[in-house]
């Protein structure tokens, strides 16, 4: 059975992601947009609500960062500096 390459932090950024994960990471952006606005918000707000606005932003961002570094199976490393999905590869 061969290894599997183990890819590099700046490879999975460059890679595309699966479906179900640009989802995931769309929702996260939400969440963390939404933390967002009741943070800056111009008017007084329970602290309560800040402190819960501060986790969303946490889980948001936490969400949308870790979903876009999966990887599409079947994709490989760079090469030459640019990224290649595996059936792909040579065709640009």
């Amino acid at each position: 059975m061969e290894a599997a390459k183990k890819l590099s932090l700046l490879d999975r950024v460059a890679l595309p992601s699966p479906v179900f994960w640009k989802k995931v990471s769309a929702v996260g952006k939400a969440i963390g947009g939404l933390g967002l606005v009741l943070v800056a918000a111009p008017v007084a707000l329970p602290a309560a609500v800040l402190t819960a606005a501060g986790y969303l932003v946490l889980v948001g961002s936490l969400t949308a960062g870790l979903s876009a570094l999966t990887v599409a199976p079947g994709t490989t490393g760079t090469s030459g500096g640019v990224a290649q999905p595996a059936g792909e590869a040579g065709t640009w």
